[in-house]
């Protein structure tokens, strides 16, 4: 610790937070959004959608969950180009870039976490509560925006919360494709300065210090949403 460089550190700060942190925090952020939001689609589907329709969702998820994530994010970056020019018949494969293609990656992997999240959610709802809001009139589509799914988000909250910590985690990959999040204005400062043990061990500092902070709120926030049964 005598030799531990505590100055470049604190040097780093602004870069570190402004430019990386401000990167991970908006991945996390907009992943997290499209990711409930196409997991919902692919719950609703599973579990009311018709056999072609619960099938081809159900293998989306059984499909994509078993990958490691990091291949996903080099299939992206690499092959969505020349699928995209494909598509469109360009001269040359379509730019997509790296945040474009981590945000895609992100969302289309978390989905299939996010849709079996929300599916144990609307498989929790008793069926009564659906078959009363059919006989009041209601649309299938009515009846899960209006009574179903703000009570799944109560119930589940917590747990898409969680999830979403772990996405926040997950953000780090991106660091594979020379992309500046947290980790990766760290690693290029410590390459720079030759300072590799004091910019990862802050890196994995800040990590801890972030994401056990949020699994203390959303601990607190699991005992006030609690539905009581």
């Amino acid at each position: 610790m005598s030799q531990f460089d505590f100055e470049i550190i604190h040097r780093s700060l602004s870069y570190l937070f402004f430019e990386g942190m401000r990167f991970t925090l908006t991945l996390t952020l907009l992943s997290a959004l499209g990711g409930v939001i196409l997991g919902t689609l692919l719950a609703m589907a599973r579990m009311a959608g018709g056999p072609v329709l619960a099938a081809c969702a159900a293998g989306y998820v059984n499909l994509v969950r078993p990958l490691p994530l990091v291949l996903v994010i080099f299939w992206f970056y690499f092959l969505v180009p020349y699928l995209g020019q494909w598509l469109t018949g360009a001269s040359r494969p379509i730019h997509v870039g790296g945040f474009a293609s981590a945000l895609i990656t992100f969302i289309v992997f978390e989905a299939a976490y996010f849709s079996e999240i929300m599916r144990a959610g609307i498989g929790s709802i008793p069926r009564g509560q659906a078959a009363a809001a059919t006989a009041l009139g209601l649309t299938y589509r009515q009846s899960m925006r209006y009574v179903i799914l703000p009570q799944v988000f109560r119930i589940m909250l917590p747990v898409l919360l969680t999830q979403t910590i772990v996405l926040f985690q997950d953000t780090s990959l991106v660091y594979v494709l020379s992309i500046t999040d947290f980790l990766g204005a760290a690693s290029k400062i410590a390459q720079r300065d030759g300072r590799l043990v004091e910019m990862y061990s802050f890196a994995a500092l800040v990590y801890f210090i972030m994401s056990f902070t949020a699994s203390q709120g959303v601990r607190t926030l699991r005992a006030r949403v609690a539905v009581p049964r």
